[in-house]
C-alpha cells in the first residue's frame, strides 16, 4: 500500500462560478480602487490585481483556527477566506475609523493591511480557535516572516507543551496551521532565508 493517501477534490460547476465570480469581483476591487487613488479619493493604492486565482485556492485550505502572517497584496485570499468584505475594503481605501466599517484597524494603519480581531467587545479573548486568524499586517517588505515563524512555533508549544494544552481557545493541540504570503522582491530580504531555516530546524507547522 502507498503511504500516500490519494487525493480528492470535490469541484463541481457551483465551486467553480463562484470562484470565478470572487475573481472577478477581487480584480474590480483593485481596479477601482486604484482609480480612486489616482483621482485623489482614496489614500493609497496597494492591491492585490494579478493574485486572485493561486490566493482562492490557497483559501480553500484555510480552516479555523489557522493563522495568516501576509502582505498587502492578499485580498482575494481574504475574501475567499470569509475574513474581509467589499465594503470593508473601501472604508480601508477612505481611511475609515469606525471599527464597524473597519475592524481591521480603524483606519490606524494603510489600506490592505488586514487583521482580524483577537479581543471581543469587552476586551475578552475569543474563541481564536472557532475562527480564522490573521496577524495585523505590517508595511516593511519580508517583516510578515518571522511573525510567520512565531506563529507556527507557537502550535507546536501547545502541542508539546502539557501546561498549555488546558487553553483550548487558542489551539487545537497545535494542529493548526501558520499560513504566509511573500512578494517576489521580498523573498531577496534576510528575513525570508532565516524565517526558512529556522522552519526547518523547528519543525514547524508553516
Amino acid at each position: 500500500m502507498s503511504q500516500f493517501q490519494e487525493l480528492k477534490v470535490n469541484i463541481n460547476r457551483e465551486t467553480v462560478l463562484e470562484d470565478y465570480l470572487l475573481a472577478n469581483i477581487s480584480r474590480q476591487l483593485s481596479t477601482i480602487g486604484r482609480k480612486e487613488v489616482l483621482t485623489g479619493k482614496g489614500k493609497f493604492g496597494i492591491f492585490g490585481a494579478g493574485k486572485e486565482i493561486a490566493q482562492i485556492a490557497l483559501a480553500k485550505s484555510f480552516k479555523n483556527g489557522d493563522f495568516r502572517s501576509g502582505y498587502y497584496r492578499d485580498q482575494t485570499f481574504m475574501l475567499a477566506a470569509g475574513i474581509y468584505t467589499p465594503e470593508e475594503h473601501f472604508a480601508q481605501l477612505y481611511g475609515d475609523t469606525d471599527l464597524e466599517y473597519n475592524p481591521a484597524h480603524g483606519g490606524r494603519l494603510m489600506n490592505n493591511h488586514f487583521a482580524t480581531r483577537n479581543l471581543d467587545k469587552n476586551g475578552d479573548w475569543k474563541k481564536l480557535t472557532s475562527q480564522k486568524n490573521s496577524s495585523a499586517d505590517i508595511s516593511p517588505t519580508a517583516g510578515q516572516m518571522p511573525r510567520l515563524l512565531g506563529l507556527a512555533y507557537a502550535s507546536k508549544l501547545y502541542r508539546k507543551n502539557e501546561a498549555l494544552q488546558n487553553l483550548t481557545d487558542f489551539s487545537i493541540n497545535g494542529n493548526e496551521v501558520a499560513f504566509g504570503t511573500i512578494g517576489d522582491s521580498s523573498t531577496s530580504e534576510g528575513h525570508f532565508f532565516e524565517t526558512l531555516n529556522a522552519a526547518g530546524v523547528l519543525q514547524v507547522p508553516m
